[in-house]
């Protein structure tokens, strides 16, 4: 959300047609000396390095040497900032890969992808949660996947809403990995509630939890327990 003094402005919501379908129109006089290209990579990596917070306009504008009110040409405001770069980084997505005709297996390596990429912008699990528009790189892979799922034989909704499941989930679990990773950085906490759920499962108050953590040890890597969950949603896609 904007600040007080950052210069930024409200903005009632994002004209997709205005933002996508209009180029910036250009400016009279002196050739600018930044793009909005190169604003929205100033704004990704700021986002990389110190979270969604850290971007504001004041900041991207002193990133790319420029005064606060000349960025308002290219981005009018934050949420318009956070839709050029929610679609750059969708631009890191393949959608020319041959799929292999396995629409299961082509759907788990796509969320194989989107987990990569949120995992190299951990700020993109959020501002996907508010976004409010297609831009030109997430429409050709929302195409690509809409295709691999053809063989499902799902009708184009029910493809539209499995794709929107996958990202939910992907970006859901990701949230949660972050967060988990910052969390194991503390050894002190990690022991302490090791402990305290052994003794909540010996208590003899709660068996199905003692059962659960007596059964065999599965692989906890963050790799091995995304893989499962997801095999798990994907074989689910096709029970309606």
């Amino acid at each position: 959300m904007p600040r007080a003094g950052d210069g930024e402005r409200n903005a009632a919501g994002v004209d997709p047609e205005q933002l996508w379908l209009r180029p910036a129109e250009s400016r009279r006089g002196r050739k600018p000396s930044f793009s909005r290209e190169q604003i929205t990579e100033a704004a990704v990596a700021l986002a990389d390095a110190e979270g969604l917070e850290a971007v504001t306009m004041r900041r991207v504008a002193a990133e790319v040497g420029a005064g606060v009110m000349s960025l308002y040409s290219y981005a009018p405001d934050k949420e318009t900032l956070l839709e050029l770069m929610v679609d750059h980084v969708s631009g890191e997505l393949p959608t020319t890969d041959a799929r292999t005709g396995d629409w299961r297996a082509d759907l788990k390596t796509i969320a194989h992808l989107q987990r990569a990429l949120m995992l190299r912008h951990p700020w993109l699990p959020g501002a996907l949660a508010t976004r409010r528009s297609l831009g030109p790189h997430t429409l050709a892979f929302l195409e690509s996947v809409l295709s691999a799922l053809r063989p499902t034989g799902l009708d184009g909704a029910a493809r539209l809403e499995a794709f929107a499941q996958l990202t939910a989930f992907v970006s859901g679990h990701v949230s949660y990995e972050i967060a988990q990773a910052a969390a194991a950085r503390s050894a002190d906490r990690s022991a302490a509630e090791a402990r305290y759920l052994a003794t909540v499962a010996a208590d003899g108050h709660h068996p199905e939890l003692a059962e659960a953590l007596a059964a065999p040890g599965r692989p906890l890597t963050p790799e091995a327990t995304f893989t499962r969950f997801l095999n798990r949603l994907i074989d689910g896609l096709d029970s309606d």
